[in-house]
Protein backbone atom coordinates (compact mmCIF):
# COMPACT_ATOMS: atom_id res chain seq x y z
CA UNK A 1 0.00 0.00 0.00
CA UNK A 2 2.45 2.62 1.17
CA UNK A 3 5.98 2.42 1.76
CA UNK A 4 7.18 2.29 5.14
CA UNK A 5 9.21 -0.88 5.81
CA UNK A 6 11.50 -0.80 8.78
CA UNK A 7 14.90 -1.25 9.55
CA UNK A 8 16.58 -3.54 11.74
CA UNK A 9 16.57 -2.68 15.69
CA UNK A 10 20.28 -2.76 15.55
CA UNK A 11 21.00 -0.28 11.94
CA UNK A 12 22.73 2.61 13.16
CA UNK A 13 20.60 5.85 13.63
CA UNK A 14 20.81 8.66 10.75
CA UNK A 15 19.08 11.84 9.98
CA UNK A 16 15.90 12.15 8.16
CA UNK A 17 16.17 14.29 5.44
CA UNK A 18 12.88 15.25 2.94
CA UNK A 19 12.99 16.06 -0.36
CA UNK A 20 11.30 17.67 -3.06
CA UNK A 21 9.33 14.91 -5.56
CA UNK A 22 8.80 17.81 -8.02
CA UNK A 23 13.37 18.20 -8.13
CA UNK A 24 15.14 15.39 -5.69
CA UNK A 25 16.37 18.17 -3.92
CA UNK A 26 16.59 18.37 -0.04
CA UNK A 27 13.69 20.21 1.43
CA UNK A 28 14.40 21.87 5.03
CA UNK A 29 17.27 20.62 7.52
CA UNK A 30 17.75 17.29 8.11
CA UNK A 31 15.97 15.58 11.76
CA UNK A 32 18.09 13.14 13.60
CA UNK A 33 16.70 9.78 13.89
CA UNK A 34 15.89 8.71 17.16
CA UNK A 35 18.64 6.95 19.79
CA UNK A 36 17.24 4.21 21.95
CA UNK A 37 17.28 6.81 25.09
CA UNK A 38 15.59 9.29 22.88
CA UNK A 39 12.69 6.72 22.31
CA UNK A 40 12.23 5.99 26.10
CA UNK A 41 11.98 9.27 26.86
CA UNK A 42 9.06 9.99 24.64
CA UNK A 43 7.08 6.69 25.92
CA UNK A 44 7.93 7.70 29.37
CA UNK A 45 6.44 10.80 28.80
CA UNK A 46 3.23 9.89 27.74
CA UNK A 47 3.00 7.20 30.52
CA UNK A 48 3.02 10.02 32.80
CA UNK A 49 0.89 12.18 31.00
CA UNK A 50 -1.39 8.97 30.93
CA UNK A 51 -3.14 8.80 34.60
CA UNK A 52 -4.38 12.61 34.05
CA UNK A 53 -5.47 12.55 30.48
CA UNK A 54 -7.73 9.34 31.01
CA UNK A 55 -9.20 10.53 34.19
CA UNK A 56 -10.80 13.58 32.43
CA UNK A 57 -14.22 13.43 30.74
CA UNK A 58 -15.59 12.88 27.66
CA UNK A 59 -17.01 16.24 27.30
CA UNK A 60 -13.62 17.98 29.16
CA UNK A 61 -11.36 15.97 26.20
CA UNK A 62 -13.55 17.42 23.48
CA UNK A 63 -12.79 20.75 24.71
CA UNK A 64 -9.42 19.90 24.15
CA UNK A 65 -9.66 18.11 20.69
CA UNK A 66 -11.78 21.30 19.76
CA UNK A 67 -8.55 23.67 21.03
CA UNK A 68 -6.24 21.62 18.50
CA UNK A 69 -8.63 21.92 15.65
CA UNK A 70 -8.83 25.37 16.05
CA UNK A 71 -4.73 25.48 15.90
CA UNK A 72 -4.08 23.71 13.04
CA UNK A 73 -6.94 25.97 10.76
CA UNK A 74 -5.37 28.89 12.23
CA UNK A 75 -1.71 27.46 11.11
CA UNK A 76 -3.38 25.92 7.60
CA UNK A 77 -1.63 28.52 5.76
CA UNK A 78 1.72 27.75 6.93
CA UNK A 79 1.83 24.15 7.28
CA UNK A 80 0.31 23.71 3.54
CA UNK A 81 3.19 25.50 2.30
CA UNK A 82 6.10 22.86 4.25
CA UNK A 83 4.24 20.10 3.07
CA UNK A 84 4.06 21.14 -0.74
CA UNK A 85 7.63 21.40 -1.26
CA UNK A 86 7.75 18.37 0.97
CA UNK A 87 5.20 15.78 -0.97
CA UNK A 88 4.36 17.96 -4.51
CA UNK A 89 0.41 16.76 -3.43
CA UNK A 90 -0.43 20.55 -4.05
CA UNK A 91 -2.09 23.36 -2.07
CA UNK A 92 -5.31 22.83 -2.90
CA UNK A 93 -5.71 19.04 -2.36
CA UNK A 94 -3.07 19.43 0.99
CA UNK A 95 -5.89 22.71 2.19
CA UNK A 96 -8.61 19.87 1.88
CA UNK A 97 -6.46 17.68 3.63
CA UNK A 98 -5.76 20.12 7.12
CA UNK A 99 -9.44 20.52 6.77
CA UNK A 100 -9.98 16.93 7.09
CA UNK A 101 -7.52 16.72 9.83
CA UNK A 102 -9.20 19.20 12.00
CA UNK A 103 -12.87 17.94 10.76
CA UNK A 104 -11.45 14.47 12.43
CA UNK A 105 -10.95 16.13 15.53
CA UNK A 106 -14.32 17.77 15.81
CA UNK A 107 -15.86 14.63 15.58
CA UNK A 108 -13.80 13.10 17.76
CA UNK A 109 -15.44 15.65 20.22
CA UNK A 110 -19.01 15.16 19.12
CA UNK A 111 -18.84 11.80 19.89
CA UNK A 112 -17.03 12.13 23.52
CA UNK A 113 -19.80 15.07 24.47
CA UNK A 114 -22.56 12.33 23.39
CA UNK A 115 -21.14 9.89 25.33
CA UNK A 116 -21.62 6.03 23.79
CA UNK A 117 -17.71 5.67 23.53
CA UNK A 118 -17.66 4.32 27.18
CA UNK A 119 -20.14 1.46 26.21
CA UNK A 120 -21.95 1.67 29.69
CA UNK A 121 -24.06 -1.83 30.13
CA UNK A 122 -25.45 -2.53 33.49
CA UNK A 123 -27.03 -6.17 35.09
CA UNK A 124 -28.46 -5.44 38.21
CA UNK A 125 -28.58 -7.56 41.16
CA UNK A 126 -30.99 -10.88 40.27
CA UNK A 127 -31.34 -13.04 43.62
CA UNK A 128 -33.34 -15.05 42.25
CA UNK A 129 -31.43 -16.12 39.45
CA UNK A 130 -27.90 -16.15 41.56
CA UNK A 131 -26.44 -12.90 39.89
CA UNK A 132 -24.43 -10.49 41.01
CA UNK A 133 -24.57 -6.27 39.80
CA UNK A 134 -22.31 -6.17 37.48
CA UNK A 135 -21.94 -3.26 35.48
CA UNK A 136 -19.03 -3.06 32.30
CA UNK A 137 -17.71 0.25 30.34
CA UNK A 138 -14.55 0.82 28.53
CA UNK A 139 -11.62 2.52 29.61
CA UNK A 140 -8.90 3.77 27.59
CA UNK A 141 -6.15 1.08 26.82
CA UNK A 142 -2.83 2.99 27.53
CA UNK A 143 -0.08 4.82 25.43
CA UNK A 144 -0.54 4.01 21.95
CA UNK A 145 1.98 4.11 19.38
CA UNK A 146 1.24 5.41 15.62
CA UNK A 147 3.25 5.16 12.37
CA UNK A 148 2.44 7.85 10.41
CA UNK A 149 1.41 7.22 6.40
CA UNK A 150 3.47 8.64 3.85
CA UNK A 151 0.24 9.57 1.82
CA UNK A 152 -1.31 11.49 3.79
CA UNK A 153 0.83 13.94 5.76
CA UNK A 154 -1.57 15.71 7.47
CA UNK A 155 -5.07 13.59 8.13
CA UNK A 156 -2.96 9.98 8.85
CA UNK A 157 -0.28 11.19 10.19
CA UNK A 158 1.03 13.44 13.03
CA UNK A 159 -2.42 14.68 14.23
CA UNK A 160 -4.40 12.43 11.57
CA UNK A 161 -7.11 10.24 12.42
CA UNK A 162 -4.82 7.65 14.66
CA UNK A 163 -3.89 10.30 16.50
CA UNK A 164 -7.08 11.77 17.11
CA UNK A 165 -9.13 8.92 17.92
CA UNK A 166 -6.77 7.50 21.22
CA UNK A 167 -6.52 11.06 22.56
CA UNK A 168 -10.51 10.92 22.02
CA UNK A 169 -10.02 6.92 23.93
CA UNK A 170 -7.81 9.09 26.60
CA UNK A 171 -4.86 7.42 25.07
CA UNK A 172 -1.34 9.20 25.21
CA UNK A 173 0.53 9.07 21.59
CA UNK A 174 3.65 8.51 20.35
CA UNK A 175 4.09 9.34 16.53
CA UNK A 176 6.73 7.50 14.42
CA UNK A 177 7.71 10.44 11.58
CA UNK A 178 7.24 9.49 8.12
CA UNK A 179 10.31 9.98 6.20
CA UNK A 180 8.81 11.32 3.01
CA UNK A 181 7.78 14.30 5.14
CA UNK A 182 9.76 15.13 8.35
CA UNK A 183 9.65 18.88 8.22
CA UNK A 184 6.03 19.00 7.81
CA UNK A 185 5.55 16.43 11.21
CA UNK A 186 7.90 19.05 13.30
CA UNK A 187 5.63 22.00 12.44
CA UNK A 188 2.46 20.16 12.86
CA UNK A 189 3.73 19.06 16.29
CA UNK A 190 4.63 22.58 17.26
CA UNK A 191 1.34 24.17 16.68
CA UNK A 192 -0.57 21.26 17.97
CA UNK A 193 2.10 20.66 21.30
CA UNK A 194 1.22 24.69 22.05
CA UNK A 195 -2.18 24.20 21.08
CA UNK A 196 -2.41 21.27 24.15
CA UNK A 197 -0.69 23.50 26.89
CA UNK A 198 -2.70 26.33 26.08
CA UNK A 199 -5.62 24.14 26.63
CA UNK A 200 -4.72 23.10 29.65
CA UNK A 201 -3.96 19.43 28.66
CA UNK A 202 -0.17 18.18 28.71
CA UNK A 203 2.03 18.09 25.52
CA UNK A 204 3.47 15.28 26.07
CA UNK A 205 -0.16 13.67 24.74
CA UNK A 206 1.91 13.80 21.59
CA UNK A 207 5.77 12.68 21.35
CA UNK A 208 7.42 12.44 18.15
CA UNK A 209 10.10 10.19 17.50
CA UNK A 210 12.20 9.73 13.69
CA UNK A 211 14.18 7.24 11.76
CA UNK A 212 13.61 4.19 10.20
CA UNK A 213 15.57 2.31 12.74
CA UNK A 214 12.86 3.47 16.16
CA UNK A 215 10.41 1.78 14.51
CA UNK A 216 11.21 -1.70 16.41
CA UNK A 217 12.44 -0.33 19.37
CA UNK A 218 8.62 1.73 19.44
CA UNK A 219 6.70 -1.26 19.08
CA UNK A 220 8.36 -3.52 21.81
CA UNK A 221 8.97 -0.86 24.61
CA UNK A 222 6.76 -2.18 27.29
CA UNK A 223 5.45 1.08 27.85
CA UNK A 224 3.33 0.92 24.43
CA UNK A 225 0.14 -0.50 24.84
CA UNK A 226 -0.65 -0.34 20.84
CA UNK A 227 0.20 0.36 17.76
CA UNK A 228 -1.73 2.16 14.63
CA UNK A 229 -0.17 1.76 11.46
CA UNK A 230 -0.74 2.26 7.63
CA UNK A 231 1.78 1.25 5.04
CA UNK A 232 3.26 -1.38 2.89
CA UNK A 233 2.66 -4.85 3.44
CA UNK A 234 5.78 -6.19 4.11
CA UNK A 235 6.78 -3.13 6.72
CA UNK A 236 3.39 -3.62 8.41
CA UNK A 237 3.65 -7.55 9.01
CA UNK A 238 7.45 -6.90 10.71
CA UNK A 239 5.84 -4.72 12.80
CA UNK A 240 2.85 -6.87 13.45
CA UNK A 241 5.04 -9.67 14.27
CA UNK A 242 6.99 -7.70 16.77
CA UNK A 243 3.81 -6.47 18.29
CA UNK A 244 2.50 -10.14 18.67
CA UNK A 245 6.12 -11.58 19.70
CA UNK A 246 6.66 -9.43 22.73
CA UNK A 247 6.49 -10.99 26.22
CA UNK A 248 3.45 -8.95 26.80
CA UNK A 249 1.56 -9.56 23.26
CA UNK A 250 -0.20 -6.15 22.14
CA UNK A 251 -2.59 -5.14 19.57
CA UNK A 252 -1.62 -3.79 16.49
CA UNK A 253 -3.95 -2.26 14.00
CA UNK A 254 -2.51 -2.07 10.89
CA UNK A 255 -3.42 -0.81 7.38
CA UNK A 256 -1.22 -2.67 5.15
CA UNK A 257 -2.39 -2.99 1.26
CA UNK A 258 -6.01 -3.25 -0.87
CA UNK A 259 -6.70 -4.06 -4.69
CA UNK A 260 -10.25 -2.31 -4.09
CA UNK A 261 -12.23 -4.30 -6.95
CA UNK A 262 -14.37 -2.85 -9.14
CA UNK A 263 -16.83 -4.59 -11.00
CA UNK A 264 -18.58 -2.84 -13.88
CA UNK A 265 -22.01 -4.99 -14.71
CA UNK A 266 -23.01 -5.69 -18.26
CA UNK A 267 -26.25 -3.26 -18.79
CA UNK A 268 -24.02 -0.47 -17.25
CA UNK A 269 -20.91 -0.90 -19.59
CA UNK A 270 -23.31 -0.40 -22.35
CA UNK A 271 -25.30 2.47 -21.53
CA UNK A 272 -22.46 4.68 -19.47
CA UNK A 273 -19.11 3.59 -21.65
CA UNK A 274 -18.00 6.95 -21.63
CA UNK A 275 -18.66 7.58 -17.98
CA UNK A 276 -17.42 4.93 -17.03
CA UNK A 277 -14.29 4.88 -18.51
CA UNK A 278 -13.28 8.69 -17.34
CA UNK A 279 -14.31 8.05 -13.80
CA UNK A 280 -11.96 4.70 -13.63
CA UNK A 281 -8.86 6.93 -14.99
CA UNK A 282 -9.94 10.06 -13.05
CA UNK A 283 -9.94 7.46 -9.66
CA UNK A 284 -6.48 5.41 -10.61
CA UNK A 285 -4.62 8.71 -11.25
CA UNK A 286 -6.12 10.97 -8.45
CA UNK A 287 -2.98 11.85 -6.21
CA UNK A 288 -0.92 9.86 -8.61
CA UNK A 289 -2.56 6.77 -7.43
CA UNK A 290 -1.39 7.32 -4.12
CA UNK A 291 -4.31 6.23 -2.53
CA UNK A 292 -4.74 3.12 -0.18
CA UNK A 293 -8.45 2.78 -1.87
CA UNK A 294 -7.23 3.15 -5.36
CA UNK A 295 -9.07 0.59 -8.00
CA UNK A 296 -6.06 -1.94 -8.70
CA UNK A 297 -8.66 -4.44 -9.86
CA UNK A 298 -11.46 -3.92 -12.40
CA UNK A 299 -13.72 -6.15 -13.89
CA UNK A 300 -15.55 -5.36 -17.34
CA UNK A 301 -17.54 -8.07 -19.55
CA UNK A 302 -16.20 -9.14 -22.51
CA UNK A 303 -17.65 -7.58 -25.92
CA UNK A 304 -17.72 -4.44 -25.02
CA UNK A 305 -16.55 -0.64 -26.08
CA UNK A 306 -15.43 -0.15 -22.49
CA UNK A 307 -12.06 -1.95 -22.93
CA UNK A 308 -11.54 0.56 -25.83
CA UNK A 309 -12.74 3.58 -23.96
CA UNK A 310 -10.30 2.52 -21.15
CA UNK A 311 -7.50 2.44 -23.12
CA UNK A 312 -7.94 5.99 -25.14
CA UNK A 313 -8.35 7.66 -21.73
CA UNK A 314 -5.33 6.08 -20.64
CA UNK A 315 -3.23 7.03 -23.48
CA UNK A 316 -4.10 10.61 -22.97
CA UNK A 317 -3.69 10.26 -18.63
CA UNK A 318 -0.73 12.31 -17.23
CA UNK A 319 1.04 11.23 -14.43
CA UNK A 320 2.46 13.49 -11.47
CA UNK A 321 5.43 12.97 -8.98
CA UNK A 322 5.37 10.45 -6.52
CA UNK A 323 6.14 11.21 -2.52
CA UNK A 324 9.42 9.65 -2.42
CA UNK A 325 12.18 7.65 -4.52
CA UNK A 326 11.74 4.64 -2.90
CA UNK A 327 7.94 4.47 -3.99
CA UNK A 328 8.88 5.55 -7.76
CA UNK A 329 11.02 2.35 -7.60
CA UNK A 330 8.96 0.30 -6.71
CA UNK A 331 6.40 1.72 -8.89
CA UNK A 332 8.61 1.73 -11.69
CA UNK A 333 9.96 -2.05 -10.98
CA UNK A 334 6.51 -3.09 -10.64
CA UNK A 335 4.94 -1.93 -13.49
CA UNK A 336 7.81 -3.54 -15.89
CA UNK A 337 7.17 -6.23 -13.96
CA UNK A 338 3.79 -6.37 -16.14
CA UNK A 339 4.84 -5.30 -19.18
CA UNK A 340 3.59 -8.47 -21.16
CA UNK A 341 0.12 -7.56 -20.09
CA UNK A 342 0.01 -3.72 -20.84
CA UNK A 343 -3.43 -2.13 -22.28
CA UNK A 344 -1.85 1.35 -22.51
CA UNK A 345 0.36 3.67 -20.99
CA UNK A 346 0.21 7.12 -20.25
CA UNK A 347 2.93 9.68 -19.60
CA UNK A 348 4.90 11.40 -16.89
CA UNK A 349 4.64 14.88 -16.22
CA UNK A 350 7.46 17.15 -15.49
CA UNK A 351 9.11 16.48 -12.18
CA UNK A 352 12.38 14.30 -10.65
CA UNK A 353 9.94 11.56 -9.09
CA UNK A 354 7.33 11.61 -11.83
CA UNK A 355 5.96 8.42 -13.26
CA UNK A 356 3.54 7.34 -16.07
CA UNK A 357 0.19 5.68 -15.67
CA UNK A 358 -0.35 2.38 -16.74
CA UNK A 359 -3.51 -0.18 -17.09
CA UNK A 360 -2.54 -3.74 -18.15
CA UNK A 361 -5.43 -6.42 -19.31
CA UNK A 362 -6.09 -10.14 -18.82
CA UNK A 363 -9.56 -12.47 -19.53
CA UNK A 364 -11.08 -14.20 -16.61
CA UNK A 365 -8.86 -16.87 -17.32
CA UNK A 366 -5.91 -15.99 -17.25
CA UNK A 367 -6.48 -13.75 -14.00
CA UNK A 368 -7.25 -16.81 -12.05
CA UNK A 369 -4.66 -18.59 -13.49
CA UNK A 370 -2.60 -16.41 -12.25
CA UNK A 371 -4.47 -14.83 -9.47
CA UNK A 372 -1.37 -14.56 -6.59
CA UNK A 373 0.83 -12.62 -9.11
CA UNK A 374 -2.29 -10.32 -10.51
CA UNK A 375 -3.92 -9.65 -6.92
CA UNK A 376 -0.67 -8.23 -5.65
CA UNK A 377 -1.04 -4.24 -5.08
CA UNK A 378 1.07 -1.57 -7.24
CA UNK A 379 0.86 1.69 -5.56
CA UNK A 380 0.16 4.29 -7.79
CA UNK A 381 -1.41 4.71 -10.76
CA UNK A 382 -1.88 1.53 -12.61
CA UNK A 383 -4.07 -0.73 -12.32
CA UNK A 384 -5.51 -4.36 -13.85
CA UNK A 385 -8.59 -4.57 -16.39
CA UNK A 386 -10.05 -7.77 -15.78
CA UNK A 387 -12.72 -9.33 -18.38
CA UNK A 388 -15.23 -11.69 -17.99
CA UNK A 389 -17.97 -12.92 -20.57
CA UNK A 390 -19.54 -15.98 -17.78
CA UNK A 391 -21.44 -14.30 -14.60
CA UNK A 392 -20.81 -17.67 -12.44
CA UNK A 393 -17.29 -17.39 -13.39
CA UNK A 394 -17.18 -13.76 -11.90
CA UNK A 395 -18.74 -14.71 -9.15
CA UNK A 396 -16.50 -17.27 -8.42
CA UNK A 397 -13.28 -15.14 -9.02
CA UNK A 398 -14.68 -12.56 -6.92
CA UNK A 399 -14.90 -15.39 -3.69
CA UNK A 400 -11.38 -15.87 -4.00
CA UNK A 401 -10.26 -12.24 -3.91
CA UNK A 402 -8.52 -11.29 -1.02
CA UNK A 403 -8.85 -9.40 1.48
CA UNK A 404 -9.96 -5.48 0.54
CA UNK A 405 -11.11 -1.70 1.85
CA UNK A 406 -13.45 -1.48 -0.79
CA UNK A 407 -15.65 -3.04 -3.20
CA UNK A 408 -17.58 -1.28 -5.90
CA UNK A 409 -20.13 -2.04 -7.78
CA UNK A 410 -21.48 -0.06 -11.26
CA UNK A 411 -24.87 -1.12 -12.32
CA UNK A 412 -27.79 0.18 -14.38
CA UNK A 413 -31.56 -1.09 -12.84
CA UNK A 414 -31.22 -3.97 -15.46
CA UNK A 415 -28.17 -5.34 -13.90
CA UNK A 416 -30.01 -5.34 -10.26
CA UNK A 417 -30.62 -9.07 -10.14
CA UNK A 418 -26.95 -9.76 -10.65
CA UNK A 419 -25.51 -6.88 -8.39
CA UNK A 420 -27.58 -8.09 -5.27
CA UNK A 421 -25.39 -11.50 -6.28
CA UNK A 422 -22.27 -9.78 -6.51
CA UNK A 423 -22.64 -7.55 -3.89
CA UNK A 424 -23.03 -11.01 -1.53
CA UNK A 425 -20.10 -12.32 -2.92
CA UNK A 426 -17.60 -8.80 -2.34
CA UNK A 427 -18.53 -8.34 0.94
CA UNK A 428 -17.18 -11.17 3.44
CA UNK A 429 -14.12 -9.82 0.82
CA UNK A 430 -14.33 -6.05 1.89
CA UNK A 431 -14.98 -3.25 4.67
CA UNK A 432 -16.52 -1.01 2.47
CA UNK A 433 -19.28 -1.45 -0.27
CA UNK A 434 -19.87 1.61 -3.16
CA UNK A 435 -22.94 1.52 -5.42
CA UNK A 436 -22.30 3.19 -8.79
CA UNK A 437 -19.20 5.59 -6.98
CA UNK A 438 -15.45 5.19 -6.92
CA UNK A 439 -13.65 3.69 -4.20
CA UNK A 440 -11.06 7.15 -3.66
CA UNK A 441 -12.45 9.01 -1.16
CA UNK A 442 -13.44 7.98 2.55
CA UNK A 443 -15.73 10.63 4.03
CA UNK A 444 -15.18 11.31 7.78
CA UNK A 445 -18.13 10.13 9.73
CA UNK A 446 -19.50 8.51 12.45
CA UNK A 447 -20.43 5.18 10.16
CA UNK A 448 -17.33 5.08 7.77
CA UNK A 449 -15.51 1.78 8.01
CA UNK A 450 -12.03 1.90 7.06
CA UNK A 451 -11.24 -1.47 7.15
CA UNK A 452 -11.15 -5.43 5.52
CA UNK A 453 -10.18 -8.79 5.79
CA UNK A 454 -6.33 -9.35 5.73
CA UNK A 455 -4.18 -8.10 3.62
CA UNK A 456 -6.33 -4.64 3.90
CA UNK A 457 -5.92 -5.06 7.56
CA UNK A 458 -4.16 -7.07 10.64
CA UNK A 459 -7.33 -6.09 12.36
CA UNK A 460 -11.16 -6.75 10.21
CA UNK A 461 -13.67 -6.11 12.92
CA UNK A 462 -11.84 -2.22 13.37
CA UNK A 463 -12.04 1.00 11.05
CA UNK A 464 -9.14 3.95 11.22
CA UNK A 465 -11.57 6.47 9.73
CA UNK A 466 -14.92 6.97 11.19
CA UNK A 467 -16.76 7.32 15.13
CA UNK A 468 -15.56 3.41 15.90
CA UNK A 469 -12.32 4.52 15.27
CA UNK A 470 -11.40 4.83 19.11
CA UNK A 471 -12.83 1.10 19.72
CA UNK A 472 -9.24 -0.03 18.59
CA UNK A 473 -7.92 2.27 21.97
CA UNK A 474 -10.31 0.94 24.59
CA UNK A 475 -10.72 -2.00 26.62
CA UNK A 476 -13.35 -3.38 28.99
CA UNK A 477 -13.73 -3.22 32.85
CA UNK A 478 -16.82 -5.77 34.56
CA UNK A 479 -17.11 -3.86 38.41
CA UNK A 480 -18.80 -6.40 40.08
CA UNK A 481 -20.78 -5.87 43.23
CA UNK A 482 -19.35 -2.54 43.71
CA UNK A 483 -20.33 0.35 46.20
CA UNK A 484 -21.99 2.89 44.10
CA UNK A 485 -19.57 5.53 45.38
CA UNK A 486 -16.98 3.54 44.53
CA UNK A 487 -17.73 3.56 40.79
CA UNK A 488 -16.85 5.02 38.25
CA UNK A 489 -19.71 8.70 37.13
CA UNK A 490 -20.24 6.59 33.95
CA UNK A 491 -21.63 3.05 35.77
CA UNK A 492 -23.39 5.15 38.93
CA UNK A 493 -27.01 4.75 39.44
CA UNK A 494 -27.31 8.34 39.41
CA UNK A 495 -25.59 8.63 36.40
CA UNK A 496 -24.32 12.49 37.05
CA UNK A 497 -22.47 12.38 32.96
CA UNK A 498 -25.53 11.56 31.45
CA UNK A 499 -23.87 8.85 29.00
CA UNK A 500 -26.17 6.56 27.04
CA UNK A 501 -26.35 3.11 28.73
CA UNK A 502 -27.54 -0.67 28.18
CA UNK A 503 -29.59 -2.12 31.15
CA UNK A 504 -30.30 -5.56 31.30
CA UNK A 505 -34.46 -5.76 32.30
Amino acid sequence: MIESTPTPATAAPTAVQGYSPRTGTPVGEPLPASTGPEVERAVAAAQAAAPAWAARSGAERAEVLEAVADALDAARAELVAVADAETALGEPRLTGEVGRTSGQLRMFAGLLRAGAHVGAVLSPADPTLGRPDVRRMLHPIGVVAVFAASNFPFAFSVAGGDTASAWAAGCPVVVKVHEAHPATSLAVARVVRTALTTAGASADLLGLVAGRAAGGPLVTHPGIAAVGFTGSLAGGRALFDLASGRPDPIPFFGELGSVNPVVVLPAAAAERTEDLAAGYLGSLTLGTGQFCTNPGLLFVPEDTKLLDAIATRARTATGGPMLSARIRDAYEGGTSARAGRELARGTAAEGAWAVAPVVWHADLAEFLAHAAELTEETFGPAGLVVTYADEDALLAALGRLPGSLTGSVHTVEADHPLAARVAAALRPRVGRLIHNGWPTGVAVCWAMHHGGPWPATTAPGHTSVGGTALERWLVPTAYQDWPDALLPPELRDANPLGVPRVTQP
